[in-house]
């Protein structure tokens, strides 16, 4: 089966798309109809080199589609079924035997090789090999070569195409929120960048009942929108002041819980001087250097009892949890599609840059016919 795909070619580069050939399918494995497909931070720090994966490699990990063929082990769907693809994990290890996925002992294996964890590929062109497999699925493509357990299915009724980004952003921000630091009623939360992770964060905050919630952003189009959807306030840190006494100035006993999608040490560090006694600190931001540590006063940290959490995918089950959001969203508590802007899939590079101007939140590629012209 030859399908099109969006190739990273080198680190920075601009995606090209060609023609590539699926390999054959194989018995534990589903081919999915791509019908949108976010995209994610995650995604350009792949393509620029930070997890190491080889060239030319189609990258793409929040996608939502129609199957159109499965395996013959495949019994959890079936061809024409809705689904949206989350991340891939063994099933084998003690974590994915406790229903806890997200810290599969293989997810590297699985998400992060650029080909199946037994080294094969999925993906074949005329000038050579094409890796792929990125989250077991790479979705910036017509189709992708996807796993029983990174698809969940949906209901037909739904807008298929916005439905991608709950399978990785969305389900990290609120899944931090509702799994990972289970926030409870009538506490305080500072997020620490309003883009999609964040912005989930602050509408799981609202369904947790969470009395304060802070949103920490510089671009003002950001903290209106987390406004509209929950934040009770929001501070521009480019304005001159100390984070922490502006924190403080909200909520004068110290957060209770503070949430980082940025990555950046100063900006922890100055959330971190504004936390109350047992706050948890959730951590998703990746720093653009690997290898950057967050320096902890030992006898500040004992002395408030402060919890630092690790954080990935949101602590989530995807099976369970995107319908769990799906039912939320249905009720109206969890309004993500208010964030999403669509571009045609051929407008990939053009959804990159507006997305990273910040003229756009959260970018969503649907196909297109202009995608004929590559056949």
């Amino acid at each position: 089966m030859t399908i099109i795909a969006a190739l990273a070619r080198e680190p920075h580069s601009k995606f090209q798309f060609q023609q590539v050939s699926l390999a054959e399918l194989r018995p534990d494995e589903i081919i999915v109809e791509i019908r949108g497909v976010g995209i994610c931070h995650t995604d350009i720090a792949a393509r620029d080199g930070i997890y190491g994966l080889p060239y030319p490699i189609v990258l793409g990990h929040e996608g939502s589609g129609i199957v159109t063929a499965v395996g013959a082990e495949v019994a959890t769907v079936a061809p024409g079924d809705h689904v949206v693809l989350s991340f891939n994990s063994c099933g084998r290890c003690t974590s994915c035997k406790s229903d806890n996925p997200a810290y599969c002992r293989d997810f590297a294996v699985e998400n992060y090789i650029g080909t199946r964890p037994d080294g094969s590929r999925v993906l074949e062109s005329e000038a050579g090999p094409v890796y792929s497999h990125f989250f077991g699925q790479s979705s910036f493509a017509t189709h992708a070569v996807v796993n029983p357990r990174n698809v969940v299915a949906v209901d037909p009724d739904l807008d298929l195409a916005q439905l991608g980004p709950l399978g990785c952003g969305l389900q990290t921000g609120a899944g931090a929120v509702m799994r990972s630091m289970g926030c409870h009623a009538g506490s305080s939360l500072v997020v620490l960048g309003a883009g999609p992770v964040g912005l989930a964060a602050v509408m799981a905050a609202c369904i947790q009942g969470c009395s304060s919630i802070l949103v920490v952003e510089p671009h003002e189009a950001r903290r209106t929108m987390a406004t509209e959807m929950g934040a009770t306030h929001t501070i521009d840190p480019t304005v001159d002041g100390d984070l922490a006494e502006r924190i403080r100035g909200i909520v004068p006993d110290g957060a209770d819980y503070v949430f980082d999608t940025t990555g950046r040490v100063d900006v922890i560090n100055g959330a971190i001087a504004a936390v109350g006694c047992n706050a948890v600190l959730g951590l998703v931001g990746v720093p653009s250097d690997f290898s950057v540590d967050l320096p902890l006063n030992i006898v500040s940290t004992m002395q408030t009892g402060l919890t630092v959490k690790g954080i990935v995918e949101g602590d989530s089950d995807p099976s369970e949890f995107i319908p769990e959001l799906i039912g939320h969203y249905r009720a109206g508590r969890f309004p993500f599609d208010k964030m999403l802007t669509r571009f045609p899939l051929s407008g990939i590079n053009e959804a990159i840059a507006a997305q990273h101007r910040g003229d756009v939140i959260k970018a969503v590629l649907v196909p297109d016919v202009d995608l004929r012209l590559f056949v």
